[in-house]
C-alpha cells in the first residue's frame, strides 16, 4: 500500500557479471525541502527513450519472469559484446521514467511550493516510474485547469520534439520536411503542427492501416514502404515539397539510405546541368529513434551535399536557450487537448509493467501503440 512516507519504485540494474534485473524497490519518501514538493503520480508515459534505460540492450524474448504482484522480477543475460557499451552503468540501480504527472501532496515551506499544494502538475527529469516523486517547485508545470494527470503526463517528449523538429527546419533553411514511423503519437502530432503553421510534411509509414491514420488528420504526402511503387511516391512527394531535411525513428536497415537517394533524384528533376559532384542542395537526415537496431546501411549515390546526425530534443532546448524553449513549452500548454493529444494503448499498474505479456507488448515499439503507467493504480 503506497502512503506519503514510503512507494514502490520501478528500478533497472545491470551487474557488471552481465545479469540484467528489473524490480520493484520499496523507498523512502524524503520530507520536502522548503523549496521542493511530493508529487503522488497518476500518469507516466512508456516512450522508447524509456525503453533504452529499462531494458538495455536485451531482447524481452530472452528474458525470465519470476515473482508476483510487488515481487515481481524480470532478468536477463546480456552478451559481452552489448555489455562493453554500458559499463558506465555497471551495478547500478537505476530509476526510470522521463515525464509525468501527478497531484502535489506535500509542500516545502517556501511561498512557491506551498502554492502547488493539491495541484496537478507535469514533470520532467527521470525517475518517474515511482508513486512518489520529490522535485524542486520551479521544475514544475501547473496543468490548465480542467486537464487531467493522463492528459498532462506526456507534455514533453513527443510535444517538444515535434516542435523542434519544424523550428529545426526552419532554423537550417529548410523549407519542408520528413518523417519516418510517421503515424506514431509523435507523427500525428507534428501531422497537426504542420497542417496548422502551414508546412509541408512528407510521411513515411509501412502499412496500409497506418495510411489510414494519417489520411484521417488530414495528412497530404503519405509514402508507404511496402509497396513497390514507395521510391517513385517518396521522389514525387520530395519534387512537390522541396523537402530536403528528414527526421528517422527507425535508424537501421536501408531508409537513410534511400531517403538521401531521393533527396538527391528530387533535386536533380530541377538541374539545370550536369555535376559529378550531385546537386549543391544540402539534404540532412537526423536519427532520433532505433525502432530498427540493425546497422544503418549507406549506398553512396546522393553527391557530396549530405549530412546525417543523431538528434535529441535536450540538446536542441540547450542549443536555442531559454527564451526560445519557454515559447514551445507555453505552445504545447494551450494545445495540450487539440494538437498534442497522446492517446494510449492501455493504463497498467508499476507490478503490470512487469508481467510477461504486457512487457511483450510494450516493448515491440509498435506505430500508434503507447503504454501509460499509473504507479498508483490499485
Amino acid at each position: 500500500m503506497a502512503s506519503a512516507e514510503t512507494g514502490l519504485e520501478l528500478r533497472s540494474l545491470i551487474r557488471k557479471s552481465g545479469e540484467l534485473e528489473i524490480s520493484l524497490l520499496r523507498v523512502p519518501v524524503a520530507e520536502p525541502a522548503a523549496d521542493e514538493v511530493v508529487v503522488r503520480m497518476e500518469a507516466t508515459p512508456i516512450n522508447p527513450s524509456d525503453l533504452g534505460l529499462l531494458l538495455g540492450p536485451v531482447n524481452v524474448k530472452a528474458a525470465k519472469f519470476s515473482g508476483t504482484g510487488d515481487k515481481a522480477m524480470v532478468t536477463a543475460t546480456i552478451a559481452d559484446g552489448p555489455l562493453k557499451s554500458i559499463a558506465s552503468r555497471f551495478d547500478q540501480s537505476m530509476p526510470v521514467g522521463n515525464e509525468g504527472a501527478g497531484v502535489v501532496v506535500k509542500a516545502g515551506a517556501s511561498a512557491a511550493a506551498q502554492a502547488l499544494l493539491g495541484k496537478t502538475v507535469s514533470l520532467i527529469g527521470g525517475g518517474m516510474y515511482t508513486q512518489f516523486r520529490s522535485m524542486k517547485a520551479a521544475e514544475c508545470l501547473v496543468l490548465p485547469a480542467g486537464t487531467t494527470a493522463a492528459e498532462g503526463a506526456s507534455w514533453f517528449v513527443n510535444p517538444l520534439t515535434a516542435l523542434s523538429m519544424v523550428t529545426t527546419m526552419r532554423l537550417e533553411g529548410h523549407k519542408a520536411l520528413v518523417h519516418t514511423a510517421a503515424a506514431s503519437n509523435l507523427g500525428q502530432m507534428l501531422n497537426k503542427i504542420c497542417l496548422k503553421d502551414g508546412v509541408d510534411l512528407v510521411n513515411i509509414v509501412r502499412n496500409d492501416e497506418q495510411v489510414k491514420i494519417l489520411k484521417g488528420l488530414g495528412a497530404k504526402y503519405i509514402c508507404d514502404s511496402s509497396t513497390p511503387t514507395f521510391i517513385d511516391d517518396l521522389v514525387a512527394a520530395l519534387v512537390a515539397t522541396g523537402a530536403t531535411i528528414a527526421f528517422d525513428a527507425i535508424g537501421g536497415g536501408r531508409l537513410v539510405s534511400q531517403i538521401l537517394s531521393s533527396m538527391e533524384a528530387a533535386a536533380n528533376q530541377s538541374a539545370t546541368g550536369y555535376s559529378r559532384y550531385g546537386s549543391t542542395a544540402h539534404k540532412q537526415v537526423y536519427i532520433y529513434g532505433g525502432l530498427d537496431t540493425s546497422p544503418t546501411e549507406l549506398t553512396r549515390g546522393y553527391g557530396m551535399a549530405w549530412g546525417i546526425g543523431g538528434y535529441l530534443v535536450s540538446a536542441f532546448l540547450t542549443k536555442v536557450g531559454n527564451v526560445e524553449a519557454q515559447k514551445l513549452r507555453e505552445r504545447v500548454a494551450a494545445e495540450l487537448k487539440t494538437t498534442f493529444a497522446s492517446h494510449y494503448t492501455k493504463v497498467i499498474s508499476l507490478q503490470e509493467a512487469l508481467q510477461p505479456d504486457v512487457m511483450a507488448a510494450y516493448a515491440r515499439r509498435a506505430t500508434g501503440e503507447k503504454y501509460l503507467i499509473n504507479p498508483n493504480k490499485a
